[in-house]
C-alpha cells in the first residue's frame, strides 16, 4: 500500500514538471521581447561651477585676519551650568558619590558581595542580625545593630518589628473534627 502511494506521488511530480516546463523557451522569449516601460525624465540639476584656481581666492582663504583674532582673544566664556553627568561603564549615571562599607559575613567567598553602600544591607547580613537579635536580644539591641551595620535606627526598629523569617505559626483548623496534636 505504501509503495503504491509513493509511486503515485512520483507520478504526480512528473506530471506537474511536464506542465511547468511545457513551451518554456517560447514563453521566456515572448516575455523578454515585450516592450519595457520607459523611466520618467530626470529633472535638470543646477550644478555649481567649479572654483577657479585663482591665486587671489586661495590667498584670501589662507590669510589670517588680525582684527578678528584680536576680537576673539577678548572673548571670555564663563559657564555656570551644572557639570555634565557622565555615564559609567555600567551605563547608569552616578548621581552622587556613595560611601561603601565592607560586609560582615559571607559564606559564598568569590560570589559574595564585598562592599555595600552605607545605609544598605545584604540579605546574608539581614538574616544574621535577625538571628542574633532573636537569640540574644539584650546584646543585639536595635541601637547596636544600627551602629554595627551603618543603618538608620528607625529602619532597624522597623526591620526587627516586621521582618520575622524564623517564626513558625501553626493555625488551628477551622473544622472541629480535625485531630489535635498530642
Amino acid at each position: 500500500m505504501l509503495a503504491g502511494r509513493c509511486r503515485t506521488a512520483v507520478m504526480g511530480a512528473r506530471v506537474t514538471r511536464v506542465f511547468r516546463n511545457f513551451n518554456l523557451e517560447n514563453r521566456a522569449t515572448r516575455e523578454i521581447s515585450k516592450a519595457k516601460p520607459t523611466s520618467a525624465p530626470r529633472h535638470p540639476v543646477a550644478r555649481p561651477a567649479p572654483l577657479p584656481d585663482d591665486s587671489k581666492i586661495q590667498e584670501e582663504i589662507r590669510r589670517k585676519d588680525d582684527k578678528l583674532l584680536g576680537l576673539l582673544k577678548e572673548v571670555y566664556v564663563d559657564s555656570r551650568d551644572p557639570p555634565m553627568q557622565v555615564k559609567d561603564e555600567g551605563g547608569s549615571i552616578a548621581s552622587k558619590q556613595q560611601e561603601y562599607r565592607l560586609t560582615k559575613l559571607g559564606h559564598l567567598r568569590d560570589l559574595d558581595i564585598s562592599s555595600i553602600p552605607k545605609g544598605k544591607i545584604s540579605v546574608v547580613e539581614v538574616l544574621t542580625l535577625l538571628n542574633n537579635h532573636q537569640l540574644f536580644p539584650q546584646t543585639w539591641t536595635a541601637e547596636k545593630i544600627a551602629k554595627e551595620y551603618s543603618i538608620d535606627l528607625k529602619e532597624v526598629t522597623s526591620l526587627l518589628e516586621f521582618f520575622i523569617p524564623f517564626a513558625v505559626q501553626i493555625f488551628p483548623p477551622k473544622d472541629r473534627k480535625a485531630l489535635k496534636p498530642s
